[in-house]
């Protein structure tokens, strides 16, 4: 098969609409991260940065038709790509800390000490074939299969740890909610708000994995690959609803709960939490 770039003329109006909302949500995440030192959303940003750079790639590859050149598709072919696998990363880290707020590891099929670990192990397997694959593919006329079938393998193993992952955070809200765990009313609703976040983005980046499967297992020339509306609705838009989801329900609330930041994002608004005197002074004697 002589490989194509696009079966289709790339919409510069579509790439340019998203390489703004990117844009933005991006910003807004560097700017929550840095003001309440919730460092684990480093990666998240890092994947909001491969959305930009992914759709910029797109808006270039439109003023090429039909003569594409290799760099703008390189571009959006792999980072848009891998971009979900990092904002996978920050996703998996929400849930361990939020058990951690609770103090509620019983709770959890799997040890907070392997939780984190395991997710993030599979997530960065999954990039390392997804990045591997998407080289491959461009490579040359004759890898372009092998590239697609590594591509496949890296986004079931992105389905396969995001499945269980969604599995273990719906078995932990079931056993808190048997065991009738008792927590403040203040701690329920982050609990609450921060949990709702969290299965929702999961989900909408399963069904974008799936759907990419699908798209890779009907081959290069399917159907799903012919039509650009495909990537713009399960791909960009999708993804643009996770990062501006938790633009909106930030993590940086559990963060200043397990006494990790002063600051928390509520509704994009920066709120100071009041820690008592007698809390400060044990955690600074805890750090001594």
């Amino acid at each position: 098969m002589e490989f194509t770039f696009y079966y289709y003329s790339p919409s510069a109006a579509a790439a340019g609409i998203f390489v703004g909302l990117f844009g933005v949500c991006t910003l807004l995440h560097i700017y929550q991260l840095i003001r309440t030192r919730t460092w684990f959303m480093i990666p998240f940003a890092i994947g909001g940065i491969m959305e930009v750079i992914g759709y910029v790639g797109r808006l270039l590859s439109s003023t090429e038709s039909p003569d594409w050149t290799q760099g703008p598709y390189i571009m959006q072919s792999a980072l848009i790509l891998i971009a979900p696998a990092f904002l996978a990363a920050s996703i998996y880290m929400i849930l361990g800390r939020i058990i951690v707020m609770l103090d509620a590891e019983k709770c959890s099929i799997i040890r907070l000490r392997f939780l984190t670990k395991l997710f993030v192990a599979g997530d960065v397997l999954s990039f390392l074939m997804q990045a591997s694959g998407a080289g491959i593919m461009v490579k040359d006329d004759n890898s372009a299969d092998m590239g697609e079938k590594i591509i496949v393998g890296g986004l079931f193993v992105q389905i396969i740890f995001f499945s269980f992952f969604v599995v273990t955070a719906a078995v932990f809200e079931l056993r808190m909610a048997n065991q009738r765990i008792v927590v403040s009313d203040k701690l329920r609703s982050i609990w609450s708000r921060q949990m709702m976040a969290l299965c929702f983005t999961s989900v909408l980046i399963l069904i974008r994995s799936i759907v990419r499967v699908v798209e890779y297992l009907m081959g290069y020339d399917s159907y799903l690959m012919k039509q650009e509306v495909f990537i713009y609705v399960f791909d960009a838009l999708f993804m643009f609803i996770v990062l501006l989801t938790l633009n909106w329900i930030h993590p940086s609330q559990v963060n200043c709960e397990l006494g990790r930041a002063e600051k928390y994002f509520d509704n994009i608004v920066q709120v100071r939490e009041f820690v008592p005197a007698e809390r400060r002074e044990m955690e600074s004697r805890e750090h001594v």
